[in-house]
């Protein structure tokens, strides 16, 4: 007691015990992630015991090993760090930052209205980016980039270099911002834009400041007009320039997306072409876009409103190697018949029949005759038979991939004749078949380059039957069995019971409705059989449903 700080520091005689800060001094520091080891060796400080005294403290290294690192070396090392990692590094010194700055080629920015102020500075430093992404979080779309801040964006752009463009969630931006972008970025190869409030006539801009455009994505744009299906009214008001150099168009979520159609028809070197969840209809769209652009080679179609017609125009693209129908319940097995008959080239073929049994062994048998080169077939809610899967092996001698999903026809017959007929099949996956072990026993012989099976809801192949396909196969061959867990099958059999009980659920919901529940809290005091019989109802319902499985 009576002792100054300063005279308890310099008492180093004493007798009593060492503090306990003391011995956490030798406590190694977590380790760093293996990434960052390489760099952390040679600037980690050297540990050094000061004379006299047995406490031991860091000092700085005698020098920085990282010096004798090129540029180069230290630029490749950090395009091996993941962003965070990288981030962190680059504030390690003042050389580091430099590198850094100097090589990253891929910058995310979140575009809040103070990125006007701050993308002077930060273009500045970094000076070789060729890919910009500008997010907007949800709910934070009212304070997004707007059309000033996109203009200083654009001052402040590295405009030579800018090669891609990633615009999410610029609620504020409008059609001059997305004009001001482009105007800045002359040489950008691809654009993708999404949940964005701008309209189709800022795509004019685009295609006009930049001719080197090759890719374009747009989704979920909340600008459009509300077209009810006019698209020769639209192709009037809005003119799209010659898109010479455009390749691929992905259009997804769009509820008036027939106003782009005048785009993609002006692209006569168009490749690929997405058309995913969009309203309108599509088979006249689909005969002028294919009438001008007819070197198509894949087009994905996806819950849309199109039918044989649309298909029949696909004639018009005897390049077609890849189609995806996923979910066009108004395409039949006459269009798909007039795609076979001149689309010659096609390699991969997905159908999602929607379980509507409108494409069948007929339009799957025209495919097999007319498209001789075709390696992978995915089918859907389709029922092929043996007579299609036969004339596939006899016909398609490069089909190596094939799913079969939700087919109530395919059966062991069906198995047993891919395992005769599919030479070069390779890869081969089963979901919710009616197969047993009976049709893939015959595995075992057939198909002699398969390499990998999947079965998912198979209930009739059992798991000895696996086990002996891998042993007969080798260890060459893969394949894995998925049954149903048991609160799968038991949400399938409340399906049955909701089918074959409706009249009980409907007693059940109408004991519900019919409870005078009170209005207040004087009502709530006198309401206690009320709550009582809500309970019982509960219960009823536990009972005869069970509870909800897991998440």
């Amino acid at each position: 007691m009576g002792h100054s700080p300063s005279s308890l520091s310099k008492s180093g005689t004493s007798s009593s015990p060492p503090r306990r800060s003391r011995s956490l001094s030798h406590m190694a520091p977590p380790p760093p992630p293996p990434q960052q080891q390489q760099l952390l060796r040679l600037t980690a400080p050297m540990q050094v015991a000061a004379a006299g005294d047995s406490s031991s403290s860091f000092a700085p290294p005698a020098r920085d090993y990282t010096q004798d690192l090129p540029d180069e070396i230290l630029a490749f090392v950090f395009a091996s760090l993941s962003p965070t990692d990288r981030n962190a590094c680059s504030l390690a010194c003042s050389r580091w930052m430099e590198v850094d700055a100097t090589t990253r080629h891929r910058l995310s920015l979140d575009a809040r209205a103070a990125l006007g102020n701050a993308a002077p500075a930060l273009f500045a430093r970094f000076t070789a980016v060729t890919k910009l992404a500008l997010r907007c979080a949800r709910g934070s779309g009212a304070d997004s980039l707007s059309d000033y801040g996109a203009a200083a964006v654009a001052d402040a752009l590295p405009s030579e270099r800018l090669s891609r463009l990633k615009l999410r969630g610029l609620r504020q931006l409008s059609d001059a911002g997305l004009a001001s972008l482009a105007a800045a970025a002359p040489a950008i190869r691809k654009l993708s834009v999404a949940s964005c409030t701008f309209g189709p006539k800022a795509f004019v801009a685009v295609l006009q400041s930049c001719p080197l455009l090759e890719d374009l994505s747009v989704k979920r744009l909340r600008g459009l007009p509300d077209t009810a299906g006019a698209t020769n009214s639209i192709a009037e008001d809005i003119k799209f320039p010659p898109a010479l150099s455009l390749r691929s168009v992905c259009l997804k979520d769009l509820y008036s997306a027939l106003c782009f159609v005048p785009l993609v028809a002006s692209s006569p070197n168009l490749r690929s072409l997405k058309i995913l969840r969009c309203s309108g209809a599509w088979d006249l769209p689909l005969e002028v876009i294919t009438a001008r652009a007819p070197g198509l080679v894949e087009l994905h179609l996806e819950k849309l409103q199109v039918g044989d017609r649309g298909l029949a125009a696909l004639s018009a693209c005897p390049n077609l190697e890849v189609l995806f129908l996923v979910k066009t319940p108004e395409c039949t097995d006459s269009g798909i018949i007039s795609v076979a008959e001149k689309c010659h080239k096609l390699r991969k073929l997905h159908v999602d029949g929607w379980r509507t049994n409108r494409i069948g062994d007929f339009g799957l048998m025209a495919v097999a005759r007319g498209c001789p080169d075709l390696q992978e077939l995915v089918l859907i809610g389709v029922n092929p038979t043996v007579l299609s899967l036969r004339m596939f092996g006899e016909h398609c001698r490069s089909l190596e991939r094939l799913a079969l999903c939700g087919c109530e026809t395919v059966g062991d017959a069906e198995i047993i004749c891919l395992a005769e007929r599919w030479a070069a099949l390779k890869k081969l996956c089963i979901k919710g078949c009616p197969v047993s072990d009976r049709g893939m026993v015959a595995l075992n012989g057939g198909c002699p380059s398969l390499v990998k099976v999947k079965l998912k809801r198979c209930r009739g192949v059992s798991y000895e039957c696996i086990e002996n396909l891998k042993v007969t196969r080798g260890e060459s061959f893969s394949i894995s069995l998925d049954i149903v867990l048991e609160h799968e099958a038991g949400s399938a059999s409340e399906n049955g019971v909701q089918e074959n009980g409706q009249a009980q659920v409907a007693e059940l919901t109408d004991q519900m409705a019919g409870m005078d529940l009170p209005a207040n809290a004087a009502g709530a005091q006198s309401s206690t059989h009320t709550i009582n019989r809500m309970r019982s109802v509960m219960s009823a319902i536990r009972r005869r449903f069970g509870n909800p499985p897991p998440p």
